[in-house]
């Protein structure tokens, strides 16, 4: 997944908080083994990269999100 526009995905769309209860759009930024996809692949700037990774690691500590898909 290459970096399409200069603006991270959740500046563009006005997210003010990653919710980990909102597995969908946190599954959008997971490769197929559900592992983070890095800020530089994704378009993500530091501030939401980070927010992000706690999300999914809630969300996984939550059994919201797999820690291993086969």
């Amino acid at each position: 997944m290459k970096k399409t526009n200069n603006q991270c995905y959740f500046s563009a769309n006005n997210v003010k908080l990653i919710d980990y209860k909102d597995v969908d759009l946190l599954k959008k930024f997971l490769n197929p083994h559900a592992r983070m996809i890095a800020g530089k692949r994704t378009g993500m700037c530091a501030k939401h990269q980070r927010q992000f990774a706690s999300a999914v690691k809630r969300a996984r500590f939550m059994s919201l999100l797999p820690f291993v898909a086969k």
